[in-house]
């Protein structure tokens, strides 16, 4: 079984970088769709490419056949996500060696979300209520990992002010983390400054922008809610007149103007959350190819 390296050596290289984010199919249909997806976006070699957990480990077997297929079939280097939810430490360790053995070598470490129908993040017993407490123990017991987390440029939910929020920011980084993902946002400036915030508190890991291309208003809706996004008034607008209920193109656009600006301000890359679905993402890339 080949080993992967430690996303820390790609971002050391100083030049941006490109991910994607996928997600555990519900079922066959679902999963051939994300391989076609992978299939699609591999000539594009992207430097690597995550795949998220489900709430209480709902997507276990999943997301570890998944991320077989994506590195073994596929050839990316590839990024699981954890959390936190419904595990005790003794199954966590159990799950960190499973990566470990399978040749991963980097993880998304995260607290994770309620599952579905809660409202509230429980702990386990003999778990962990923080996702600091999670990258200290990878960080521990697994050295040579890559180790993820996620920040939000304008604010996590739970959090009751942005100081409290950059103080369990910066714990998790404290406690070992090597870089930076940052949740869905729509106007560059909350990641400008989420970015001097983050610097000002002594942070200084690369921080990875993540991009939603937007499908449809609903969708686009439903994640800002959820994340407290700022939808700006020029995208709902084109959402809202689009004839269609789906339309990646605007979406798309968006996000690649996203990009472009963001690029230009020498940002460490870009991480896009593709949702299983090529087409967004690959007129990102390719209109990034007709103008660099």
């Amino acid at each position: 079984m080949n080993s992967g390296n430690s996303i820390r050596r790609i971002f050391e290289e100083k030049r941006p970088l490109f991910s994607v984010e996928f997600f555990p199919p519900k079922n066959e249909e679902g999963g051939k769709r994300m391989i076609r997806t992978a299939a699609a976006l591999q000539p594009y070699k992207p430097d690597f490419v995550s795949i998220t957990y489900g709430a209480g480990g709902g997507t276990r077997e999943t997301t570890m056949r998944y991320a077989t297929i994506l590195k073994e079939e596929h050839g990316f280097e590839v990024m699981p996500h954890l959390t936190c939810v419904g595990h005790s430490t003794y199954e966590l360790m159990e799950i960190l060696e499973g990566f470990a053995e399978a040749g991963f070598r980097n993880v998304m470490a995260l607290r994770g979300d309620p599952p579905q129908g809660e409202n509230e993040f429980r702990v386990t017993e003999g778990g962990f209520r923080y996702a600091s407490d999670l990258v200290a123990l990878i960080r521990e017991n697994f050295p040579d990992f890559g180790i993820g987390v996620g920040g939000y440029p304008e604010k996590h939910p739970e959090a009751p002010d942005f100081e409290t929020d950059m103080t369990n920011l910066k714990t998790k980084i404290d406690a070992g983390a090597d870089f930076i993902t940052t949740q869905l946002f729509f106007d560059n400036q909350a990641y400008f400054r989420f970015v001097e915030n983050c610097k000002n508190a002594g942070i200084q890991i690369p921080i990875l922008p993540g991009l939603l291309p937007a499908l449809s208003l609903g969708q686009v809706q439903r994640f800002c809610k959820m994340c407290e996004a700022y939808l700006p008034a020029k995208l709902e607008e084109s959402l809202q007149d689009s004839p269609t209920e789906n339309h990646p193109d605007i979406g798309a656009k968006w996000a690649l103007n996203q990009v472009s600006e963001l690029l230009q301000e020498n940002c460490p890359g870009f991480h896009l959350y593709a949702l299983n679905k090529p087409e967004s993402t690959l007129a990102i890339l390719e209109g990034l190819s007709r103008n660099p």
